[in-house]
């Protein structure tokens, strides 16, 4: 089975799943807005099943992001980075999903702007630095996944992966890459 950017021992299985990735991709409206930032430290990315519904951030004031932490359905994935005081969090509605990302960057992610299609937003961090945009290509899609790099301090790099979350009629939801 190939798992949402997991890691595997076999090239054989990471092979197909680049395949399936990759079809995917072409049919079901995938994008990737590509990362920003220094890179420095461990790597990363975002995990869970069904769509994004909460999002929570950590920063030192004045100064970076420290953290990030999403929920999908109702599970809070792992967090990235660390934490440092209290979070910012924004919980979504029912159906509202993440369209856009955007803040500054240099050698750590300095802002973060996340926009709903509810028109909602969460805005954190110092507005200093180099600016980005993320948002999906296709017109109903929604944030995945967030992937980069951090280290001990803070968030190093940021990229978003966006695509379609479909719906099925028993109310769970489907992640099509």
């Amino acid at each position: 089975m190939c798992k949402w950017l997991s890691v595997s021992s076999s090239p054989a299985q990471d092979s197909s799943c680049f395949q399936k990735i990759t079809i995917a991709a072409t049919l079901l409206h995938f994008s990737y807005s590509a990362s920003v930032g220094s890179g420095g430290g461990s790597s990363f990315s975002t995990e869970g099943e069904g769509r994004i519904t909460a999002v929570r951030v950590w920063e030192i004031p004045n100064a970076y992001i420290t953290g990030i932490q999403l929920r999908y359905d109702s599970i809070w994935s792992a967090k990235v980075g660390r934490e440092h005081g209290t979070a910012q969090e924004l919980n979504l509605f029912d159906e509202e999903v993440i369209i856009q990302i955007a803040g500054k960057y240099h050698d750590y992610i300095y802002q973060l702007w996340i926009k709903t299609s509810r028109g909602r937003s969460l805005i954190i961090g110092q507005p200093t630095q180099n600016s980005f945009n993320f948002y999906p290509v296709h017109k109903d899609g929604e944030l995945l996944l967030l992937s980069g790099r951090f280290n001990g301090n803070g968030i190093t790099s940021l990229a978003a992966h966006w695509g379609v979350v479909y719906m099925e009629q028993n109310g769970n939801t489907n992640n099509k890459h």
